[in-house]
């Protein structure tokens, strides 16, 4: 993974305390104390694999004997029946870690495979897909890991590391040029700025007051090229609003720069990925 593992212990740890708390009452019942077994995580459908070494890290928190050979690497394609890893130890541990596991890893698998369909989509085109702030709080480093991944592009990771003006900073500013000169007086020159627009005089205001990315919010294919021309490469260009696999293809040929789609994580469908006892 390309983030440190401590970033993620605590989100670990919840998890675990969350599932487990004081014990498995049912496998701790049935399955013997010192029973051993041998596992296999399958694919059960057509994707792109992501947070293998996440679901090693949890059997292997239950028992730090488990022995967790994965087979398949995050970012690989894989198809239906496919074994992605093979996990042998403590029966309770694999029973008790089974649902903690898949939990992370078809949530992250089915992040990967739909970015993937963005990205393959458009591959035609010089612009990129970004993700967005619509993660689940507590996920976003994961959902983002996952997003990656796939292929796609990370945007901003939170409120701190870049400035975005949206409407309603607008509007207490009262135009989008004091908003970006009101910024500037306060932040570092290394901070990105971006201004959203929902129409021409509002990127036509954003480009003179010489903001980095220009948004084209919920803007028609139309109005978009018009936009993209009037930017003309002085500032970066993301298209953003609704964004469908169906749309992405035509909003890339307007020449955006971005195409920001909050679906990759805020609705995304969870890929199917099973834990079978041998």
């Amino acid at each position: 993974m390309n983030f440190h593992i401590k970033s993620i212990e605590k989100l670990i740890d919840l998890s675990i305390k969350e599932d487990i708390a004081q014990g498995d009452i049912t496998t701790n019942n049935i399955i013997p104390e010192n029973s051993t077994a041998i596992a296999q995580i399958v694919s059960k459908t057509y994707g792109v694999i992501a947070g293998m070494p996440l679901a090693e890290i949890i059997f292997k928190k239950l028992d730090k004997n488990i022995s967790f050979k994965q087979l398949f690497a995050d970012g690989e394609n894989v198809e239906p029946k496919n074994v992605l890893a093979e996990i042998s130890g403590s029966y309770r541990a694999i029973l008790s870690g089974e649902r903690l596991a898949l939990n992370f890893l078809q949530r992250m698998s089915g992040i990967a495979t739909e970015t993937q369909k963005y990205v393959k989509a458009i591959e035609n085109y010089k612009t990129k897909i970004l993700d967005t702030r619509k993660t689940i709080p507590g996920f976003r480093i994961l959902d983002k890991y996952a997003v990656k991944t796939g292929g796609g592009t990370n945007h901003r990771f939170g409120l701190y590391d870049m400035v975005m003006i949206k409407d309603n900073h607008i509007k207490v500013a009262g135009s989008i040029t004091n908003a970006v000169k009101q910024i500037k007086k306060n932040i570092k020159q290394n901070i990105k700025i971006e201004v959203e627009t929902t129409n021409l005089e509002e990127v036509k205001e954003a480009l003179n007051a010489n903001a980095d990315i220009i948004m084209l919010d919920n803007m028609s294919i139309d109005i978009m090229k018009q936009a993209v021309k009037i930017i003309n490469h002085k500032s970066l260009s993301e298209a953003s609003g609704n964004m469908s696999l169906d749309k992405v293809k035509e909003v890339a040929a307007t020449g955006v720069d971005f195409i920001s789609v909050g679906a990759l994580t805020h609705s995304v469908k969870a890929m199917d990925i099973s834990l079978n006892i041998k």
